[in-house]
This record gives structure tokens, sequence and C-alpha cells, in this order.
């Protein structure tokens, strides 16, 4: 397929998919919010995690906040991204509480800059996505940052992408430079997509 035609494909597809999340009820958003923080909190717990990376949801994504206000108080040290220019992410702790939006129009921590290698310290990374097909491969947003950190690390820990129910399909259109995930997390699931999380002996929710 033309490359072009697969980069339509995706834009398609994001709009449609972030149409859907502006039209979800908050009714329905509360609960599942609920229902995907006790998915991550046994994700974590299940892997033993000491540490992790993952990021703070905008209005419209999965909300992680719950989730990461309760991997806080637990102590676990949680690594959330800073946009570069340079395409690269750095990383920092925050405070838990400022937060900036960055030049994408996306939230983002306030805090220390650790550079882009504090990454590799983490035992389990939690990004955003647009939608995951059952072989793994992630469509996100289209900046390529997550893509770009996943490829370029020696040891990756185990990746897993947020979202919401019906965002798991068949299949999403492929560019070379995208990257797979290991599994995914929903409000009412998690499920394991690669060989090394099955080999992981994690139950599926």
């Amino acid at each position: 397929m033309p490359a072009d035609e697969i980069v339509n494909q995706k834009r398609a597809l994001r709009a449609e998919l972030k149409g859907r999340r502006r039209n979800k009820p908050q009714i329905l958003q509360d609960r599942e919010t609920a229902q995907l923080t006790a998915q991550l909190q046994q994700l974590v717990e299940n892997l033993e995690a000491h540490s992790l990376s993952a990021y703070l949801s905008a209005p419209t994504e999965p909300n992680t906040r719950p989730f990461l206000n309760w991997a806080r108080a637990e102590g676990i040290r949680t690594l959330l991204p800073i946009s570069r220019v340079d395409g690269l992410l750095d990383w920092t702790t925050g405070d838990g509480e400022t937060e900036a939006i960055s030049d994408l129009g996306v939230p983002e921590a306030v805090g220390e800059l650790l550079g882009p290698m504090a990454i590799d310290e983490v035992d389990l990374m939690l990004v955003p996505a647009a939608s995951v097909d059952v072989t793994g491969m992630r469509l996100g947003w289209g900046k390529g940052y997550f893509d770009k950190m996943i490829g370029s690390m020696g040891k990756c820990p185990p990746v897993f992408a947020v979202l919401f129910d019906d965002e798991l399909v068949d299949e999403v259109p492929r560019e070379r430079h995208d990257e797979p995930v290991d599994g995914v997390v929903t409000p009412k699931r998690v499920v394991l997509l690669s060989k090394r999380a099955k080999a992981l002996g994690l139950a599926e929710a």
C-alpha cells in the first residue's frame, strides 16, 4: 500500500476515535476510570513493579490520574514524559500536582529533568494510544515520540498501552517506524499480545 494512503488511513481513524472519545457520557467516563485504575493497580502488583513510566492523561483519554495518585502513595517511582524539540522524551517524577500544557497541546508534568536515559530504569511502561490491534501494533497520535523511544531501547521493559475497551481492534494501519506493544490495559481487562508478555506468566483479567 502506498505510504500516503497509510497516512490518510491513520488520520481518518484518529479523527474517528477522537470523536468517539469526546462523545462519551460523563457517567460512563467515571465508571471506566474506577475500573481502569483497578486494572492498572493489578498489573503493577502482578509484575511486582517498583518503578514505571506513565503519562498525564488528556481530558478525552482514559483517565490515568487516580492510578498515578495510587502509585505515588504506594512509593512506586513513576516517570512522566516531557517532549523535546528533537523528537525525544525527557522524564521527570514531578510533584504530583504541578503540570503544564506542552507545545503539542497535551498535559505534561513539571519537575527536574532526568534525561532520556532515565527510562532505562523502569520495570513497566504505560503508553497512550489511539488504538492497538491484536498483533500488538499500536496506533499513536502521529508525533512518533513513543515509537522512537521504544525502538531505541536496548533492553525494553514490558510496554502496555492504555485504551478504552472498543479500541482493541483486529488491525490498524502500520508504517515502518511503528513499534508494537506487549499488551493493553482497558477498563475491563488486561490483554497480553506478545510472546514476551505471555511468558511473564500474567493472568489476563
